[in-house]
């Protein structure tokens, strides 16, 4: 027998095809949860409920933890142990339990990424495919219903924004950073033939973000599109590359101004776009508005360091933190104040230190990171707390740091 015979009556074995078989149906229950990560109206939305059966099944035919997932469990945990030691100084508890559960729940769901990531670095090609679908099904939905396409199409807007299957035109924008930075790093180093291809999901992303006049997705998909061009320059030091970069850079800005000055011409969009292309809003300046509040949630956490208790800020001072440092300080405690300011850190500096590094998985990493770090601004006018695509995002650096540190330890010689 031939050796080509023999590799296909192995592939053709029972053991070969069930193993197959494990592996296509792995790849579909993890890419349908990433999927269902775009369409959060209610809660607990679709992801909850169906991440909550993965995990629990995952750990119950052994899911592992490695070092690297264990120290971003210790960490998470401690930031809700704060949140659990806040409520306690709560007359009334009102959500605050559930509330709670949901950020140990995501917690969990950033674990377990970080773990599965760490022992199969084929699972990020699903995992990113998977959001980037999820993410144009909701960038339509928000997009049909800004022009209102269909009756009832009023449920994907809010405020007269773009929102999406998602509660608020705030997050639904964040959320579509990753998959955009995925989509353009395939424009920038790939084929012509993969760029025509991804130019249209492109467009529908970039026309989303627009249409969610959020000040905070608009920063952000300006830093990662130039981040990206930036980080991959950087990189690459081939002149046609760079030229390359340049070329095509200069051509999607070129596009992006001509599209938004088309869409200008809707009196809607036009007018509303002047309401919110000021960088500071009448609620930011307010004697109680955004900035203030950050001060005085700074003399709050002062004089409480266990907390104040969760979504307790907002009904005292009228909205919410906007900040997500005085969020941690306020609702966790300064046991949770630590523990997140451990975990950013953490994560930023672990994943600069291998940002460079000639592996199969850092294009994944690349874009990850960067939205990581846009998230981290934004997390000083904004709340991310609940934001599950950040703990995904948290949780796929973290694998990428697993595999980097397997990578050394193979290189390793034996003793």
């Amino acid at each position: 027998m031939t050796a080509v015979a023999a590799g296909q009556a192995n592939i053709a074995s029972p053991a070969a095809r069930n193993r197959f078989l494990i592996a296509l149906l792995r790849n579909a229950a993890i890419g349908l949860g990433v999927f269902l990560s775009a369409f959060v109206i209610d809660e607990p939305a679709p992801y909850e409920l169906y991440m909550a059966g993965l995990v629990a099944i995952w750990c119950l035919f052994g899911l592992r933890l490695s070092r690297i997932s264990a120290v971003l469990l210790l960490m998470l945990v401690l930031f809700n142990i704060g949140g659990v030691i806040s409520m306690g100084q709560m007359p009334d508890l009102k959500t605050a339990p559930m509330y709670l559960a949901v950020s140990l729940f995501l917690a969990f769901t950033a674990v377990f990424f970080a773990a599965i990531v760490s022992r199969d670095e084929r699972l990020l090609a699903t995992i990113f495919g998977a959001y980037v679908l999820g993410a144009i099904a909701t960038a339509s939905l928000g997009i049909l219903g800004y022009f209102d396409a269909f009756p009832g199409a009023e449920l994907f807007t809010r405020y007269g924004r773009a929102m999406g299957a998602f509660q608020d035109p705030n997050v639904f924008g964040p959320f579509l950073m990753l998959p955009l930075a995925w989509l353009l790093h395939g424009v920038l180093t790939g084929s012509i033939g993969g760029l025509l291809m991804r130019t249209v999901p492109i467009l529908i992303l970039v026309l989303a973000v627009f249409l969610s006049f959020s000040r905070a997705a608009w920063g952000m998909a300006v830093f990662v599109v130039a981040g990206l061009a930036l980080l991959l320059f950087i990189r690459n030091p081939s002149p046609m590359f760079r030229l390359r970069i340049i070329a095509l850079g200069t051509a999607a800005v070129l596009i992006a101004v001509a599209a938004i000055i088309v869409a200008l011409q809707i009196p809607s969009v036009a007018e509303l776009f002047s309401a919110r292309a000021q960088l500071v809003q009448d609620y930011d300046q307010a004697q109680f508005g955004r900035f203030a509040r950050h001060w005085y949630g700074m003399l709050l956490s002062i004089d409480n360091p266990l907390g104040i208790g969760p979504l307790e800020f907002g009904p005292i001072f009228g909205e919410d933190t906007h900040n997500m440092w005085l969020k941690a300080a306020l609702d966790y405690g300064w046991l949770g104040f630590i523990s997140y300011i451990t975990l950013m850190m953490t994560t930023f500096g672990l994943g600069l230190r291998i940002l460079f590094r000639d592996r199969p998985w850092q294009p994944y990493l690349l874009c990850a990171y960067l939205v990581f770090v846009a998230h981290l601004l934004i997390g000083n006018v904004i709340d991310t707390d609940h934001w599950r695509h950040f703990y995904l995002i948290i949780g796929l650096i973290w694998g990428c740091i697993g595999l980097e540190a397997q990578h050394n330890a193979a290189q390793r010689p034996q003793a």
